[in-house]
């Protein structure tokens, strides 16, 4: 991804100095993403750690709250093995100030995208913030972890980043590459996307009073949707002569390692269909290359018909 030299966006708040401590759980409410579902496997207590650590991570709660571990001081490590949580050490090196600037970088470019999609439908793109963190963060929707993964906050309209999660994409999910961790960027845009056009609204009140199951059916289609959006700026992205060989290819192998079926295999040995609330891995990445191959919000209706 040709990505040095860019505009960046000044949207960027780093708290990595600031957060990284701090007990209590999660807040209350609004937090985009969904309790995990189903059972977790395993043969011993070392085990069953590293699994509700994974789960936490990718599924969106503390896994402290069940570990016991007010600090929340625990993240999955490289190798299968739990480790203290030192990105906070990290924040000033070199490679980090570069990943901040890539980062910014592709913000930048999902605001261009964005507010230019906007005004040809009459509308006003409002840019989000993106919240570049350490360890643990205070959003409007509650606290979080770093274990939890990124995620928005509708709340706040922000997207809040601890970078470490890249390395964990890389080394425990193979899934590499500038452009995979771009479409982790441009997910979490697409559910600004919905928030601001009132799809995520409805969501809310849609799942009121429903079975988790048929909850977690319409998060699906939700996160579905947010994929296709992060296809469609990588369709404008491509137009710009920013992408490279492999890039969209890269993209659309961290939809498949992140995707419910593939996610439950690696932890627990099986899968559990009525807990997915990601989607499989077939359905990210073709959701993700539809939008890619059209540009078109229109294309992006995954809330009626199969999936």
């Amino acid at each position: 991804m040709l990505w040095r030299g860019r505009r960046q966006s000044d949207n960027i708040e780093d708290e990595r100095s600031d957060s990284g401590g701090g007990g209590g759980g999660l807040g209350g409410g609004g937090q985009f993403r969904v309790p995990i579902g189903g059972r977790t496997g395993g043969g011993g207590s070392i085990i069953l750690v590293i699994l509700v650590v994974l789960a936490g991570w990718y599924f969106g709660f503390d896994p402290s709250q069940i570990l016991g571990d007010g600090s929340g001081g625990l993240s999955p490590g490289g190798g299968g093995q739990i480790t203290e949580d030192n990105s906070s050490q990290d924040g000033g090196s070199p490679a980090s100030d570069e990943m901040k600037q890539f980062v910014a970088t592709v913000l930048a470019e999902t605001e261009d995208t964005w507010t230019g999609i906007f005004k040809s439908e009459g509308l006003t793109y409002e840019d989000p913030k993106l919240v570049l963190f350490s360890g643990k963060v205070r959003s409007a929707c509650g606290f979080a972890s770093a274990a939890a993964g990124p995620f928005y906050c509708p709340g706040d309209h922000k997207v809040y980043l601890d970078m470490t999660f890249f390395q964990q994409l890389d080394q425990q999910f193979g899934a590499s590459g500038e452009f995979a961790r771009a479409y982790v960027v441009a997910h979490e845009v697409g559910h600004h996307v919905q928030n601001l056009t009132g799809i995520m609204g409805k969501f809310d009140q849609m799942r009121q009073g429903m079975s988790e199951a048929d909850a977690n059916q319409l998060s699906v289609r939700i996160e579905l949707q947010a994929d296709c959006f992060a296809g469609v700026w990588a369709h404008f992205t491509q137009q710009k002569g920013i992408l490279e060989q492999g890039d969209i290819e890269s993209a659309l192998n961290a939809a498949k390692q992140i995707g419910d079926d593939t996610l439950q295999k690696k932890m627990q040995g099986y899968v559990v269909p009525e807990s997915f609330n990601h989607g499989t891995s077939q359905q990210r990445q073709t959701w993700l290359a539809r939008g890619f191959k059209s540009g078109k919000l229109t294309d992006c209706n995954t809330m009626s018909g199969p999936i």
